[in-house]
């Protein structure tokens, strides 16, 4: 499975992006800001492409586990450098996410806001816990195409 994250919008605060599946546009993305020096928990991770595993220990796991029976990990961004445990994950703005990848099925351009986050989490996790759960290797692509 191929998964692409394409940004198209960077401000201050956050960045806005789109997240495709094996092509299909799915839904939006809202990560941390661009710095050329990182910040704990206020930096979006570079571009690149990394591998999705799942991740079933820790705090974010234990509190998705007890809202979701069917969930079966977290969705690991993994080997991004300098970063630790960047996950895709469910959230409104900037504030939510700590160099994660937020997803929702609206955004508010320019506003730091994307909403029905769940909704646009479950479409996602459904697809790519397939995938894993058939031996498929998954891949995130992420790259930076402002608009």
């Amino acid at each position: 499975m191929n998964i692409r994250i394409q940004r198209i919008q960077k401000y201050p605060d956050h960045s806005e992006g789109l997240f495709y599946i094996n092509g299909k546009l799915i839904c939006f993305t809202l990560e941390d800001e661009k710095r050329d020096v990182k910040i704990k928990s206020e930096t979006r991770i570079p571009a690149g492409q990394y591998e999705i595993t799942l991740r079933t220990v820790g705090i974010m796991h234990t509190k998705y586990s007890l809202r979701s029976p069917g969930h079966k990990g977290m969705l690991w961004i993994r080997n991004v450098p300098g970063f630790d445990f960047i996950y895709i994950h469910i959230g409104n703005t900037d504030e939510d996410t700590a160099g994660c990848l937020l997803v929702g099925q609206n955004l508010s351009i320019g506003k730091n806001f994307i909403s029905s986050s769940a909704l646009a989490y479950q479409a996602i996790y459904t697809q790519i816990i397939k995938a894993i759960e058939q031996k498929e290797r998954v891949f995130i692509q992420i790259v930076d195409e402002l608009i």
